[in-house]
């Protein structure tokens, strides 16, 4: 769309109204209506086409507030004609003026339309009330029949300032009215008066309250730019974050422009340019999100990007090529709207300061100042708790000094003055490739890492002035980097530092789970080099997410080369990041509770300080994506591992013996238990029919709960008929630590056992976390499921645990098939559209399902990623069963809408002929499972 200036614009749009409008100037208010559509429909397909061929943001909702404009003008001149044809001429003064996003003429597509009808002082409510009667007819209602979302008040002058005394929005609401029709003598007049409350009003409240405001949104949306869905308007880095630099100046400084702030020196020009080329582009993207859409809506969300991407001319075939492209330039833009704004808002806080209050004589401010004391370190100067330059050149004298100020910073714990800010990004070009190398630029980054507790702010504002990322060409590579991971939420270089910052938590100790790592970190060699470890883990993202733990080792040893950095240390380093995924992976996949497990986990680790840092390093990692993602049970099942793994690395037989050592003590113990029921010969049979590893993972209480419930079910066999003998004894105990309710259910083992139980949960409504299952050789199966209800938590609902039980005896004594329950419920739950909203999957995956044999635990395996649905579990699991196999184990796991489960499996038929053709049947069938679409895989 061609730049045409506002008075061109206006006088075209008048002629087409003039032309369209004027001819139903006779007819009725409704009659009038079609007309009326027309001229919006007509323009607003001219504004979409245009903004499909490349409008800026700026020029296309000006346009569209230029449209809104003459609609109103013509609906404010029928209520004047249809007023005197009623009452004679108007007795009173109006006008009908623009607020909020509309007042600053950028009314997006589907944006609020914000009106006032203003009348002057003491207007008689007798004489008011039919000119509002008639305004509210003739202007409002048919706004609203348009399909006009329209928001409005009615106010006298003084009202109107009454109201921005007691309430912020409507102040900053007011800052940017604007005449739409109407009165220009009346406007002219609460312009003035408006106008002179701001100025007699101290702006050092306004400005404080604007900054706790700030703080609350910027808190609520993540207090980063780098989300992964990210909120266009209000989100940090946002259109608001503009809007608000704005309005503070207008109170502080009586100007409401970027011109203005580059003429009074707040700005330079080119900062100026770049916030308005910002703005501008964020316009763009929220036009496109309104269009896209049908309607306001200002969340970037993941599954709008590929779209949203092309439309405004990221065009590449490569979807995740085109994200990356589209999303790096957004994240460069709301930083330069975050960063310059942050600028502002500080300058402009400090301004409303500079004048002293009225009872402090200018002898005294002199005095007071002189108490102050200035310290000067480096070229740097200390006033207070504020860092300053020397002079301008301090950088160019010694170009070290752009870590070294970062690294005074930290010791000193001292703010950047503004203007020292601004130097340092302006001298990033002497961060040459000799500096890379120098000596002492390298000394001051590692006495940084070395800072334990308070590494990430530092690195952090390294970052947002550009120093890291000069400093480290590697890890620049991940700035504004989308990440194509349903689980990530922000982009790759604000999860590296959302890890650092968790590795601060644990050494500071905060936190329920820090204490325990911090312990395990202090146990290593040198504590800080986890720092460098999680500033480097992801640095190989930046050439794809395949392998990345591999490239980035590669790349890692580059830096550590160029850092200076041992080579037995750098071993270490590299071994850690070549397999930082590889803890979480142990854990989620195979049985921690195996001793298998923990022995091929030690393999890999070799040594007990690599366990250590990657016990850390992962729980950092994890928490760095989404502190959501963290939980009790995770953090048990990583310690589970971690601890069993350290026994294995610090003395195998000596771990042997102790275990032995531990179930004669609890046999021992529990013997001495007065069991009224329970023979002492039951208690030694228990002990002798179950594996050792029982043993080792089971708490005396919950033996002794097994014990119970096994000898409940031998009773109730010796006291029903044969087919009461398959009912199954079946414990719930509630776990509020972890958050979720433990079930055992003690039956005969057989055939398809745990995807009848799986059923059964399915029904009731229950969601399943993990498991165990265990069977003695006596083939009493002791099964343990942690479950959850839908929401989180404990199973609270006593319906449901009446439920399982009903649908486990119909499974086990009636052979029932669930399949018919669970379409049913698959289908409700389809038919409610905010539960199909809450549960959709945020960022599709791929499924896979990948069939194995693991030598090292003489283990077969299946690994499932899919998107979550109701009855995948139990599709699954019968599958197995009806593929000839068993389950021994079975890890259960949903994150963010996806399925993660694995299984252990073992064939039920030893002797099968074929069986590399039975797991590559089930392979398919299970493959036919996780690839059909949500209704259909449960048909």
């Amino acid at each position: 769309m061609p730049a045409v200036s506002a008075p061109e614009t206006l006088a075209r749009l008048r002629q087409e109204a003039e032309a369209l409008l004027r001819p139903a100037e006779r007819l009725s208010k409704n009659e009038r209506l079609p007309s009326f559509k027309q001229f919006i429909r007509q323009n607003d397909d001219r504004l979409f086409q245009a903004h499909r061929a490349g409008a800026s943001g700026l020029e296309l909702v000006r346009e569209r507030s230029l449209m809104m404009d003459v609609v109103i003008e013509n609906l404010f001149l029928f209520a004047i004609r249809e007023y005197e044809i009623q009452h004679g001429p108007l007795p009173v003064q109006t006008c009908v003026v623009a607020l909020g996003g509309y007042g600053r003429a950028e009314l997006c597509p589907f944006s609020d339309v914000d009106i006032m009808f203003l009348y002057p002082r003491d207007v008689k409510p007798g004489v008011l009330g039919p000119v509002q009667s008639s305004l509210t007819d003739e202007i409002l209602y048919p706004l609203w029949d348009l399909g006009c979302k329209v928001g409005h008040s009615s106010r006298a002058i003084n009202e109107a300032i009454e109201e921005a005394k007691a309430n912020m929005q409507t102040k900053n609401s007011l800052l940017e009215s604007r005449l739409v029709t109407g009165s220009e003598g009346l406007f002219q007049v609460f312009s003035q008066a408006y106008g002179n409350y701001c100025r007699s009003e101290s702006p050092r409240q306004y400005i404080q309250a604007r900054l706790r405001d700030l703080a609350e949104r910027r808190n609520k949306y993540g207090n980063t730019v780098f989300l992964q869905e990210p909120e266009v308007k209000n989100g940090v880095g946002g259109l608001r974050d503009y809007h608000n630099i704005l309005w503070m100046a207008r109170i502080r400084l009586d100007v409401g422009t970027l011109s203005d702030l580059v003429d009074r020196q707040y700005l330079r020009q080119p900062e100026a340019e770049a916030l308005h080329t910002a703005y501008d582009f964020l316009l763009r993207v929220r036009n496109e999100l309104h269009f896209s859409n049908g309607r306001a809506n200002d969340l970037l969300d993941i599954e709008k990007q590929p779209q949203v991407a092309w439309d405004l001319g990221y065009q590449q075939s490569d979807i995740f090529r085109r994200i990356e492209a589209f999303m790096r330039d957004y994240y460069r833009h709301a930083q330069t709207i975050y960063r310059l704004s942050g600028f502002l808002e500080r300058r402009l806080a400090i301004a409303s300061e500079d004048a002293p209050p009225p009872r402090f004589s200018f002898k005294a401010l002199i005095a007071a100042r002189r108490q102050v004391r200035q310290k000067h370190i480096e070229g740097f100067v200390l006033t207070g708790n504020t860092l300053a330059q020397e002079n301008p050149k301090v950088f160019e004298e010694d170009p070290t000094r752009l870590l070294r100020v970062f690294r005074l910073a930290q010791q000193l714990n001292a703010t950047l003055d503004f203007e020292l800010t601004l130097l340092i990004r302006d001298s990033l070009h002497l961060i040459t490739p000799e500096f890379l190398r120098d000596s002492r630029a390298i000394r001051s980054f590692l006495a940084i890492l070395q800072e334990v507790g308070q590494v990430h702010p530092t690195l952090a504002q390294m970052h947002e002035l550009g120093v890291l990322g000069k400093f480290i060409p590697e890890f620049d590579a991940l700035t504004c980097l989308v990440q194509h991971e349903y689980y990530h939420r922000y982009t790759a270089d604000i999860h590296t530092l959302n890890t650092i910052n968790e590795l601060d938590d644990v050494f500071g100790g905060e936190g329920e789970f820090a204490p325990r790592y911090r312990d395990e970190l202090r146990a290593t060699s040198s504590p800080w080099l986890l720092y460098l470890i999680l500033l480097l883990h992801d640095i190989g993202k930046s050439l794809g997410i395949h392998d990345h733990q591999k490239v980035g080792a590669q790349m890692a040893e580059i830096v550590l080369t160029r850092l200076g950095i041992d080579l037995k240390t750098q071993e270490t380093i590299l071994f850690i990041i070549k397999h930082h995924l590889e803890m979480a992976r142990f854990w989620q996949r195979f049985d921690v509770d195996d001793p298998d497990t923990a022995d091929k986990f030690a393999q890999l680790v070799g040594d007990p300080e690599n366990l250590r840092y990657l016990f850390v390093h992962t729980y950092c990692d994890a928490r760095g994506t989404a502190v959501s993602l963290w939980n009790s049970y995770k953090n048990i099942l990583h310690a589970r591992l971690f601890t069993h793994t350290l026994e294995v690395l610090e003395g195998q037989e000596a771990t042997r013996l102790k275990h032995r050592e531990r179930k004669q003590m609890m046999l021992k113990d529990i013997l001495a238990i007065n069991h009224e029921g329970i023979a002492p010969e039951e208690i030694e049979a228990h002990f002798n029919l179950l594996p050792e590893r029982y043993f080792i993972h089971c708490s005396p209480q919950e033996v002794y709960l097994h014990l119970r419930m096994v000898n409940q079910l031998l009773n109730n066999i010796s006291q029903a008929d044969s087919l009461g003998s398959l009912v199954p004894v079946i414990d719930w105990q509630d776990d509020p630590d972890q958050s979720l309710t433990v079930v055992n259910v003690v039956t005969w083992d057989r055939a398809g056992l745990f995807y009848k139980l799986a059923g059964a949960f399915t029904v009731s409504g229950v969601n399943i976390l993990s498991t165990k299952a265990i069977s003695r050789t006596d083939h009493i199966a002791i099964d343990t499921f942690y479950v959850s209800d839908p929401g989180g938590g404990p199973v609270q609902n006593k319906r449901s645990r009446e439920i399982f039980t009903l649908a486990v005896q119909d499974a086990l004594l009636h052979h029932k098939d669930f399949l018919p329950e669970i379409i049913e419920q698959a289908r409700k739950h389809a038919s409610q559209p905010y539960l199909r909203e809450h549960d959709r999957l945020r960022a599709p995956i791929p499924p896979s399902i990948e069939v194995y044999n693991e030598l090292s635990l003489n283990r077969t395996i299946i690994e499932v990623q899919a998107n979550d649905q109701i009855g995948l579990l139990y599709q699954l699991t019968k599958a197995i069963s009806d593929h000839g196999f068993d389950i021994t184990f079975a890890r259960i796991s949903t994150e963010r809408g996806v399925a993660l489960d694995t299984f252990y499996i073992e064939s039920l038929n030893p002797n099968e002929p074929n069986p590399a053709g039975q797991l590559i049947a089930l392979r398919d069938r299970l493959n036919q499972i996780v690839s059909l679409d949500k209704l259909q895989a449960v048909v």
